[in-house]
């Protein structure tokens, strides 16, 4: 049974990515958590009943509490998820999103090259550090093309830069000290548990409520879109087989721009929960984010050839199920929200701003 590492457990992607290694591995996991705004216990009430999870509250940036874990764990892999990740916070308050996604990533890489350093030839060789990062690295596409392993970086956000900053540590830390790292780089997530401030779950919420359904510009921004469990299976696939020292992008393959995905949010709402008049007419256009990317995607051609992943969901499918998750999760919805955000929009760089936000 091996140990792995996994940082930032409590949020979206990562809750899912707990529930996934334990379903489809016998491996011990080892989570922790900061447990900010985004980050809840509430997404992990089934698999912390599991013996094989262990849960830890620690900041990854907090060398010491991280260096006990790992002299406690020594585990046989991280896979660290930990990351601050909303576009719009970042615009208001950027050094948070340095002080977790890059001073955080630094702080654990350094600990994992003094980790390996005490293993066995045999344990180093399975040992690995698999970093998830996002597309946004990449800047913004013109109407055609795609991103692929070899696109020069570009980030436009201080999110984006920060997670761009944590890549090249991890490349660096690969190519100086022979730390066997592992980069993915992935599309826009969706699916359950995902925290009411991102484009699908805000709209479905506030369509429920009779709120505007606010869209940034002309609603005319493209993104890939991803269901969450696909890229957990992408993630654990890596993990498994994925060669040290590469990267991988993982995407949808689901090109849909943000005025689509509110009108088909908005038509499996007439369906599921009809109303008196179609939750379309709560469309309300708004100021666009400052450095709004247009266009995303991912070309996945890598991932598939070498390690024959590809996303199990349509993207019809999986949007209809992720409506059908909040419509019978409204419970969970009201609790993480609670004391901490009340869907007002972020990201105008503190001016202030009566109607709510939306992400993509």
């Amino acid at each position: 049974m091996a140990t792995l590492l996994i940082t930032g457990g409590a949020g979206f992607i990562r809750a899912n990515f707990v529930r996934h290694a334990l379903d489809h591995s016998s491996d011990r996991l080892v989570v922790v958590d900061k447990l900010t705004y985004a980050g809840s216990l509430l997404n992990l009430e089934r698999p912390l009943k599991d013996p094989r999870v262990r849960f830890v509250r620690a900041d990854i940036g907090d060398r010491e509490v991280m260096a006990r874990v790992f002299a406690e764990e020594r585990p046989q892999a991280i896979v660290n998820l930990a990351a601050e990740t909303h576009v719009d916070r970042s615009i208001d308050n950027p050094q948070v999103f340095i002080d977790t996604n890059i001073v955080g990533t630094s702080v654990l890489l350094d600990l994992a090259r003094r980790h390996v350093a005490s293993l066995t030839a045999e344990e180093r060789e399975r040992f690995r550090f698999l970093h998830v990062s996002t597309d946004e690295v990449y800047g913004t596409l013109g109407p055609d093309g795609s991103f692929s392993e070899e696109t020069p970086y570009a980030p436009n956000s201080p999110y984006a830069a920060s997670k761009a900053s944590a890549d090249h540590l991890v490349r660096a830390y690969g190519h100086t000290y022979g730390l066997p790292v592992v980069t993915t780089n992935c599309s826009n997530n969706y699916g359950p548990f995902q925290f009411p401030e991102k484009l699908i779950p805000l709209m479905i919420l506030n369509a429920l409520d009779g709120r505007p359904l606010p869209i940034y510009g002309d609603g005319g921004n493209v993104r890939d879109w991803l269901h969450v469990e696909d890229h957990c299976a992408g993630i654990l696939l890596v993990l498994r087989k994925g060669r040290r020292g590469e990267k991988y992008n993982i995407g949808g393959g689901n090109e849909r721009t943000n005025i689509e995905i509110v009108d088909r949010i908005c038509d499996a709402l007439d369906e599921m929960r009809p109303a008196s008049e179609s939750h379309r007419a709560l469309k309300t256009f708004v100021t666009d984010r400052p450095g709004h990317d247009r266009r995303y995607a991912i070309d996945g051609t890598k991932i598939r050839r070498e390690l024959g992943w590809a996303p199990a969901r349509s993207f019809d499918d999986g949007l209809r199920e992720t409506v059908r998750w909040y419509l019978d999760h409204r419970q969970w919805c009201d609790a993480v929200q609670a004391g901490r955000y009340d869907r007002e929009r972020l990201g105008l760089a503190n001016q202030q701003s009566p109607i709510t936000n939306q992400q993509c």
